[in-house]
């Protein structure tokens, strides 16, 4: 069968709908800077409450999924590359600031959908 672009739009699309539990450890804001070549991403800490929510650790207010949040980060990555960048946060950072596999590997897709968006100059939007 022929896949064409709609059906894998349409299938991460679907996909990126689910249900993930949230990483205890954090999470990022991915972006881009493109007068330097870089990808970002931007770590924050949160605390997942009983209701599988992430709360901020220091005011204990759920943190929003949508809309802009002020808060302040505890790290941020650059590279050039997706594996430049996956690098430094796996493998040279201790303690490893991901700590579930699922949370890894939607990072290094995002890293690469960052890198694509940066080499092609199209427009990134972190899923």
């Amino acid at each position: 069968m022929d896949l064409i672009v709609k059906d894998l739009v349409a299938i991460d699309d679907k996909l990126s709908q689910r249900h993930i539990d949230l990483d205890p450890a954090g999470y990022f804001i991915i972006y881009l800077d493109r007068s330097e070549g870089l990808i970002y991403a931007k770590h924050f800490t949160n605390v997942i409450d009983e209701r599988g929510l992430a709360v901020d650790p220091e005011t204990g207010k759920v943190i929003p999924a949508r809309g802009k949040v002020e808060r302040t980060y505890t790290t941020v990555f650059s590279g050039r590359t997706a594996k430049e960048l996956s690098v430094k946060i796996f493998e040279q950072t201790q303690p490893c600031p991901v700590t579930q596999l699922d949370h890894a590997a939607y990072l290094g897709r995002e890293f690469v959908r960052a890198e694509v968006a940066l080499v092609t100059e199209q427009e990134y939007v972190q899923d």
